[in-house]
Order: C-alpha cells, then structure tokens, then sequence
C-alpha cells in the first residue's frame, strides 16, 4: 500500500511542478502581437488527418484568392496525421511544432483523438497540445442566428482546466483511476479580461460566467471569483454566472437565450455548451474556431476528422464550411476586416440564401471543391 501510494504522490510532484513552471511562463508573457508591424504575415497551413486534408484545401484555396497581394505567405505543414503522430509517440512530432513556431497564424483541419480501446496509442489530443504549446489560451467561438435573435460569442479556456492535464491521469491501482483538473489565477485571468474587453469593443453589455462553482468548489469556485473580481474593472458591463446543467437547458429556451450575449467558460464546459450552440447555427460543419494566444493564433474547425467518411471514400464530399468559417476569423484576426467581412456574407449567401449548391456529404450534393469556388464567385460579385 505504501508503495502505490509513493508512486502517485511522485507523479503529483511531478505535476505541480510542471504547472508551476507554466504559470511563471505566463508571467512573463505580456503583450499581443502587432501583426500591421509586420513585413510578411506567415500563414501555416495543416491539414491534420481525415477529412482534414480535403476540407483545409479549399479554405486555403479562398485564402489564397482573397489575400492575393498581401503581405501573406502560406507555408503547407504536413507531419499532423494520426499515423505520424502515433509513430513517434507524441501529440505533436517535433519537426511539425517547430514549422508551427515559424507561423504567426495557422488554419488547422481536424485531428483524430485516440481514446480507449483505439487501435492507436493514448497520445494526448494535437489540439489540446497545439493549445499548450502555443499558448493558445482564449477559444473564440461566435454563434449567430438572426432569425432567433441568437448572437453569442464564447470564451472558452484552452489551456486549463479538466483537459489540461487529460493524459497525466493515474491507475492508482485496478480500482482506482484518478484524474486531474487545473485553475490557475493567471489562466483565468487573462480569459476573463479577454472576454470582458471583447464585450467593451462590441459594444455588449452582458458576459454571463458559466461553473459548476457550488459542487466542483475549488477549481470552479476559483475561475467564478476572478471573473467576478475582473468584472469590477468594467462598470459598463453585467457579469451573471449560471451553473453548466441549467445552462445547457436554457440555451434552448427560446424566452431565455436571446438574453445571453458573450460567455466566459472553463475548458470542459466552453466545449459542451459550444458544440450545443453551434446546433442552432446548422450544426458544428457550419461553426468556425479560433484560438489566440499572444503570439500565436490558430483557426480551426469545431468538427471531427470523420475517418468513416475516407474509408468509405467521400472525403471530398465533406463540407468545408466550417473551416471556411474559421477563415472569416483568421482574416479578421490579422487585420483584414472587409475580406473577412466580404468572406462571411458570401458564405451566408452560399450557405443559407441562395443555395445554388448544398454538400450533403454524399454523391447527392456538391463536392467541397465545387462549394468552394461557389463561394469565391459569389465575392467577386459583391
């Protein structure tokens, strides 16, 4: 017994010690990029693995179409597929990170995530990695539907909390498994004041703080208490807070939703409640993703890799809207504000006005191909 309990307090040692060592880290970092500053913005291009590769193309190809003479270089970073990854034991192979680090923004397809009783080994999600590495600590994730008055905006720790430690988790012995879940007052911090000076420069006036702060007391409880604290330096701006179960309902209480405007969440939580949102958009095919860090960003798609779709050979039937939708924000992001907005309006005449074409991801709708050179002449015509 005393050696079993040796061995995890070793490995809790370890683990503190790492978290610490981050927090230090966080210290030092301190302001954003300028990115109007610089000579040539380098664009990493990944296509992850899946239908990663097909869907990442034809964002990149409306990239490249919009952001002809730019200051823009896409740089293509292959190495992210599951069969690289498990082959050298890591989330991330170390030639692939650092090509990543030689990036100032990256556009990222999906990447499949090993779990239990996968054939593959129980390497850490590329996402949850990537996120880690870069410091990629605020997950931005707009939801609108006019129609319903939905215009939320989610704010959703990457770095933290039950995700951030997801593979350091103990088999104290056959009947005991244990796993961990990281607050630190940096980390929650600096995605509260995120959320919170995103509302003052939209012009909204609500962040509502979403915990499960009265059962998960430590963790939780902490992240509730710096948002409130946070929220003091922003008078202009309500703070209410909800616990994850209710919210969850109140987002499909057509009454109560309209009222919600931007939320500030945990990890785990900021990825229930945004694929939930995203529902109510047209699924998450339809939901783009950024992650930003200080120095680094990240665009991504809020999908899967859908491994089924390629064995059954219909990855290039695979809709690329959401990953188009990521590159509204990575346009946005970098400074081009009327390409992004010119990108956002072709895509909500492609996807939900005209519908000329429609990608059902079969032979029976378009290929993510055709939808994509649908969507760049649609905004040669606006």
């Amino acid at each position: 017994m005393n050696d079993i309990i040796k061995t995890a307090q070793d490995k809790f040692e370890q683990i503190i010690l790492q978290q610490l060592a981050r927090v230090e880290k966080m210290k030092e970092d301190k302001d954003f990029i300028d990115y109007g500053k610089l000579d040539k913005i380098v664009i990493g291009v990944v296509g992850g693995d899946g239908i990663g590769p097909a869907i990442t193309q034809q964002a990149h190809r409306i990239l490249e179409f919009l952001l002809q003479g730019e200051k823009a270089e896409f740089k293509a970073i292959d190495g992210c597929t599951i069969e690289r990854r498990a082959e050298c034991g890591k989330a991330i192979p170390d030639d692939v990170l650092s090509e990543l680090k030689s990036c100032h923004v990256i556009l990222k397809g999906p990447t499949t995530t090993p779990r239990a009783g996968d054939k593959w080994p129980n390497i850490e999600s590329a996402n949850v990695a990537m996120r880690k590495e870069l410091d990629l600590f605020a997950n931005v994730r707009p939801v609108k539907v006019p129609s319903e008055g939905i215009d939320w905006t989610f704010f959703r720790e990457n770095t933290e909390g039950s995700y951030a430690l997801g593979s350091k988790g103990i088999h104290i012995n056959d009947d005991i498994a244990m796993d961990f879940c990281v607050t630190t007052t940096e980390g929650s911090e600096r995605i509260a004041r995120a959320a919170f000076e995103y509302a003052k420069k939209a012009g909204k006036t609500k962040v509502t703080c979403v915990t499960k702060a009265n059962v998960i007391k430590t963790t939780d409880g902490k992240f509730l208490n710096i948002c409130q604290q946070v929220a003091k330096d922003y008078p202009g701006i309500e703070l209410d807070d909800w616990y994850i179960d209710i919210m969850t309902a109140k987002l499909v209480d057509p009454k109560r939703r309209t009222q919600f405007q931007i939320f500030v969440l945990p990890n785990l939580y900021g990825d229930i409640l945004t694929d939930e949102a995203a529902e109510f958009q047209g699924g998450v095919g339809t939901a783009g993703s950024a992650n930003i860090g200080k120095k680094y960003a990240m665009f991504e798609a809020i999908h899967g890799s859908a491994p089924r779709m390629v064995e059954e050979g219909r990855a290039k039937y695979a809709d690329p809207c959401s990953i188009i939708r990521a590159s509204v924000m990575l346009l946005e992001h970098i400074g081009y504000t009327e390409k992004a907005k010119k990108l956002e309006r072709a895509l909500d005449i492609c996807m939900y006005e005209e519908k000329r074409l429609v990608v059902t991801g079969r032979d029976t709708g378009a290929t993510g191909a055709q939808f994509a050179d649908y969507v760049m002449d649609t905004i040669k015509s606006l």
